[in-house]
């Protein structure tokens, strides 16, 4: 299968594409969801196109807890039916959908207290194992094991002595969220969708009561254009909300924000072979593998504030150290932290406190004719709340559409990985890069890898890594701008690469190399690298002010002293 180049180029031809000739769907909102819907649209022979206000991803999709599971905790609420789903959707992921980006990793689960426990929770655990190889995609992991405290001590030698006195474990899968979404959106384009980033939506085109399109703004190229399509899917998460108020209609539902942060720690600093997952008073906190890194998260708290830009402040800092704590044998401290993110989960909420439960299941309505709003939903998911929304689209349009086939269409990458892994010490021989670099390359491209040795055999100082940040290499952030769609250093350094979690400098001392890479495949002069430097400095200058400050109110004020760049 051919492969899309999300270019420059390629970004101004689909925003004239779109506003040429009426679409069957256009979609708002390129996060999991959106990005999803446009590649379940678009591989039903619908005519299709993806807009998207910022970058791929830059809401809740590339700030998550990066697992791909099917929900344990939610088997405990007797939620059968999401887990069974989740479980589902995880399996194809790993086997056929994903298996370049979705990867096995183990948990432990540390039990407090003799015997009952040990039932309780090897039950549950049990019956997870159990829905997973029933749905036909869960062979491809281990199942659980229950553990004594001394095999627990070896497995995780970072946990204190007194804080179990057995464990279990077992095994979900985890992804890059944000190089996830950005695969999804090239396969979309691959099979022919129109899509770009930076194109915000500032209202919607109506004939009478019914949404015939919507007006897009170019927020880099300063153009308007009227995209005319028979049906809109409203996909903006979190946004839900903002985006219907631009048809001026009440909502059949409400979208609520919760905040989750999570931490960054080096390797050294928890020693242990395996995930921890730790029940706390309000939830469960994660201890993620995550490379030469820890991913330690999350908080589950309300915010009003800016969308955009969520911050973690001192007070959400500090709750992840104390919990966490309360197990490690070597506790960690601030001075640990590499990185901190935030991201926020789109909850829905009914419209009194009769039906306001807020759910991880995800809802589709039809609130006037041409608009379709989905919301809610987990990452795992993303493919079924995909479908169910075009589904809902296909009801109002007056042709016959073809069933959903998003079960059976792999990612780009995907096809030929497999091969590639096998024969990765051959391509390390014949390009000379070390073999963990292209192990590196194949987990995060897949078959696209062959595009970025192409680049370096053009190129070969782009086979070196990049200054500050030598996980990764130079090649990687003229790919994201000449292939992914990155119109701004934010957008390699945050989530074309992870640098901006991954370091103690946040990324700073990358930045300068990073945008001269970028500046000639977008047309940068030194202006406009300067410029995007400066703003990539402030933002982690506010940033790391923010999380200095007590409460939600002062890190918001601290966050948003770092504007939004705007091209020159």
């Amino acid at each position: 299968m051919r492969t899309a180049t999300l270019g420059p180029e390629q970004r101004a031809e689909a925003l004239a594409r779109m506003a040429e000739r009426e679409l069957d769907v256009l979609v708002v909102g390129a996060g999991v969801v959106g990005a999803g819907t446009a590649l379940d649209a678009v591989t039903r022979g619908l005519a299709t196109g993806l807009v998207e206000a910022r970058d791929w991803a830059s809401g809740t999709s590339s700030r998550s807890s990066k697992l791909i599971h099917g929900g344990l905790r939610y088997l405990e609420m007797l939620d059968f039916a999401l887990v069974r789903e989740a479980l589902k959707e995880r399996g194809l992921l790993l086997e056929r959908l994903a298996p370049h980006l979705v990867k096995p990793v183990p948990f432990l689960y540390p039990l407090q207290h003799k015997g009952w426990e040990r039932f309780y929770a090897g039950s549950g655990v049990a019956l997870y194992d159990a829905m997973s190889i029933s749905s036909g995609h869960g062979r491809g992991l281990p199942v659980h094991r229950h553990l004594t405290r001394r095999h627990a001590l070896r497995v995780a030698p970072c946990l204190r002595k007194d804080a179990l006195v057995g464990a279990l474990q077992y095994y979900d899968a985890q992804m890059d969220d944000a190089r996830y979404v950005t695969t999804l959106v090239r396969t979309a384009a691959a099979y022919g969708a129109h899509c770009a980033n930076r194109a915000r939506v500032v209202g919607f085109l109506r004939e009478g009561e019914r949404v015939v399109g919507a007006t897009v703004q170019d927020v880099e190229g300063g153009g308007r254009y009227e995209i005319r399509a028979k049906q809109v899917v409203n996909a903006t998460g979190v946004w839900t909300d903002d985006t219907q108020a631009l048809i001026g209609e009440r909502g059949q539902f409400h979208v609520r924000a919760s905040k989750g942060i999570h931490l960054v720690v080096p390797k050294d600093r928890i020693h242990s072979t395996t995930g921890l997952i730790l029940r706390t008073e309000k939830s469960v906190l994660f201890v993620i593998p995550w490379g030469r890194h820890w991913i330690v998260g999350t908080t589950d708290t309300d915010w009003d504030l800016d969308k955009a830009h969520p911050a973690a402040s001192s007070a959400d800092i500090d709750y992840l150290l104390e919990h966490v704590n309360s197990v490690l044998s070597v506790p960690l401290t601030r001075d640990d932290v590499e990185g901190v993110y935030a991201g926020l989960r789109p909850l829905l909420a009914g419209e009194s406190d009769a039906t306001s439960k807020l759910s991880r299941e995800h809802t589709v309505a039809h609130p006037v004719p041409g608009l379709v709003v989905v919301a809610g939903g987990k990452y795992t998911t993303y493919r079924v709340m995909a479908k169910d929304a075009v589904d809902e689209a296909v009801h109002g349009l007056e042709q016959r559409v073809a069933a959903c086939v998003t079960e059976d269409i792999p990612l780009v990458g995907a096809e030929g990985y497999r091969a590639l892994w096998n024969s990765r010490a051959r391509i390390a021989g014949r390009t000379g890069l070390h073999v963990a670099r292209v192990e590196h390359l194949l987990n995060r491209y897949g078959s696209m890898t062959e595009e970025l040795l192409d680049l370096i055999a053009a190129d070969p100082s782009l086979g070196e890594p990049l200054g500050g940040a030598d996980d990764y290499l130079r090649a990687e952030v003229v790919y994201g701008a000449s292939h992914e769609g990155a119109r701004h250093l934010d957008d390699v350094l945050t989530r074309r690469t992870r640098i901006s979690i991954e370091t103690f400098d946040r990324g700073t001392r990358s930045a300068r190399e990073c945008a001269e890479l970028m500046a000639p495949v977008l047309g940068w002069d030194q202006q406009q690298v300067d410029k995007e430097v400066e703003h990539y400095e402030k933002r982690v200058q506010a940033e790391r002010e923010s999380q200095r400050q007590p409460d939600d109110q002062t890190a918001d004020a601290a966050r948003l002293g770092a504007p939004d760049i705007v091209p020159l």
